[in-house]
């Protein structure tokens, strides 16, 4: 049985904004960025480091079903790919500063790279599944930022500001992956719909955690931390305190229930001011709802 058509719950009003912004040009980054910690600098390095070449997949990935998408959404694809790019471009300049205080991200750029190797030849839909999980990843990780200072306290200021920057974007596009996919999908039915992303999801999150977690150990042995203490300092940074992978775990959790859309948490409220405090590049509000299976 097909699947039922329903309006996207989308908010009308939301308007994504390309914030053209660039951090730390002039800064020298210090090493140990974060909180004087090697280990919570370590699990941001690993971050960064996969967003050049995540990003430009996402935006393929996204962009391979624009000719589904009404009015609304190809206007949300535009600026989900404009803000995507300049993410990227950013990330670019905040890797070379970390490579310029002495570490090599070569290792973790080739294991994003050998990642992306392996899903050449995949039907486009499966790529557009996986670009959902992941953007699911980096919203409720950019929630989590946002919603408790803590994370992001004690931080280099131009750096700190980088990464909250991108988190205001990311929870603005959060729901651009899921709606594409919602009408690339919308004669399946809602069985089917469910089975094929909750297995991505799954295989994202495996590869996800696995790579990231060796992307750590290999920035602390750049530091010299080693065995059991590297392991056990990055499992604490990532799953004890701050503890960031732990704190989104219910959040993660969602992403399979029934009926479950980015947007089913309205969270704007934390991106409240960045409008008014930056400059940007303003897309054309959208005067129809639009409505996917």
């Amino acid at each position: 049985m097909a699947s039922l058509e329903r309006v996207s719950v989308t908010p009308i009003d939301l308007t994504i904004t390309p914030r053209d912004r660039r951090f730390g040009r002039d800064d020298r980054t210090p090493r140990w960025w974060l909180k004087g910690s090697p280990y919570q600098t370590a699990l941001y390095n690993a971050l960064s480091a996969t967003f050049p070449k995540g990003e430009a997949y996402f935006i393929e990935s996204i962009r391979a079903f624009r000719d589904v998408a009404d009015a609304k959404l190809a206007g949300e694809i535009r600026a989900f790919t404009t803000q995507e790019v300049i993410h990227s471009r950013e990330h670019v300049a905040f890797n070379r500063r970390a490579a310029d205080s002495g570490y090599d991200l070569a290792p973790l750029e080739q294991t994003v790279q050998e990642s992306l190797d392996l899903l050449k030849g995949r039907p486009p839909i499966l790529d557009l599944a996986a670009t959902m999980a992941l953007e699911h990843f980096t919203a409720i990780i950019a929630h989590e930022l946002l919603a408790d200072p803590r994370h992001l306290a004690d931080a280099d200021p131009a750096t700190a500001d980088l990464w909250r920057w991108h988190a205001a974007e990311e929870i603005e596009h959060k729901g651009v992956a899921y709606d594409t996919w919602l009408a690339a999908t919308k004669d399946w039915t809602r069985y089917r719909r469910w089975k094929v992303k909750s297995i991505l999801m799954l295989l994202v999150t495996r590869n996800f955690v696995q790579h990231r977690t060796q992307g750590v150990l290999e920035l602390l042995r750049q530091d010299g931390i080693t065995g059991l203490r590297a392991w056990a300092g990055a499992l604490w940074v990532m799953w004890g305190r701050p503890g960031i992978f732990r704190k989104v775990g219910a959040a993660w959790l969602s992403y399979f229930l029934p009926r479950f859309h980015p947007w089913n948490e309205d969270d704007r409220a934390l991106i409240q001011g960045w409008d008014a405090t930056y400059d940007y590049r303003q897309e054309p509000p959208a005067r129809k709802v639009r409505r996917a299976a």
